[in-house]
């Protein structure tokens, strides 16, 4: 049996399977991208719902694990070595997870990297500006009587959307015909914008064909499906 007790975050939330990967996380957009990813792997692991509206991601339990105080974070009982591993960041995750199974990223240096890129694409444009723009949409920012705010997030995530939609026009993949942690890093953000920050009409969601065809492809995968829904609210 897999000890985790010099884990401080197991004593908040106990893992019933230790010898499982342990997944810390709440379903929003960047959290899912690990949930998806743990689903596509088939790999076994057990999901803690970190509640981040009831302040759970500030709690000293979980900022043991991860002291920037944000999910997705995880904790592998065989770590390189076989050592019991903790890691947050959701890109930095994905990276892991994959480079752990050899599995959704290339193996062939070139190709690996480019993927890699696509992932840092959405860690430092996508994301955070579709994220802004959500505050000012959905959430406070929206009784802001100043629009520029709003306006000028929306105008980011529409050039964010175009650069999307060029890449995708003659490819079912961000990565061409192979499915990797590129898409995986972006599907949750993609399907926030309509579906969760209900901002398909601001930004023009229709005028980008190629991102809603890619995002339909993606949402029909059982894993996408699954992932989407994990750790499951209360």
């Amino acid at each position: 049996m897999v000890n985790l007790s010099a884990f401080p975050i197991s004593a908040r939330w106990p893992a019933q399977h230790p010898d499982r990967l342990q997944l810390y996380s709440f379903p929003t957009p960047n959290g899912v991208k690990i949930s998806i990813m743990l689903e596509e792997l088939g790999l076994p692991y057990e999901a803690h719902m970190i509640d981040i509206m009831a302040g759970d991601s500030q709690l000293d339990a979980f900022r043991s694990l991860n002291p920037n105080g944000k999910i997705p974070a995880i904790m592998d009982p065989e770590g390189p070595g076989g050592v019991p591993f903790a890691l947050f960041e959701s890109g930095a995750i994905l990276i892991y997870l994959a480079e752990k199974t050899g599995r959704l990223l290339p193996s062939d240096p070139v190709a690996r990297y480019q993927a890699i890129q696509w992932v840092m694409f959405q860690m430092g444009g996508l994301g955070p500006m579709t994220g802004q723009m959500g505050f000012f949409v959905k959430f406070a920012g929206k009784e802001w009587e100043d629009k520029r705010p709003r306006d000028r997030f929306v105008a980011e995530v529409r050039r964010i959307l175009s650069v999307m939609d060029s890449v995708l026009a003659d490819r079912d993949w961000f990565m061409g015909a192979e499915y990797t942690i590129a898409d995986i890093a972006m599907i949750g953000w993609i399907n926030a914008i309509p579906n969760f920050y209900g901002a398909a009409e601001l930004v023009g969601f229709g005028d980008f064909t190629q991102v809603n065809a890619w995002l339909d492809r993606a949402l029909a995968r059982p894993a996408v499906q699954r992932g989407l829904t994990i750790p499951a609210r209360g």
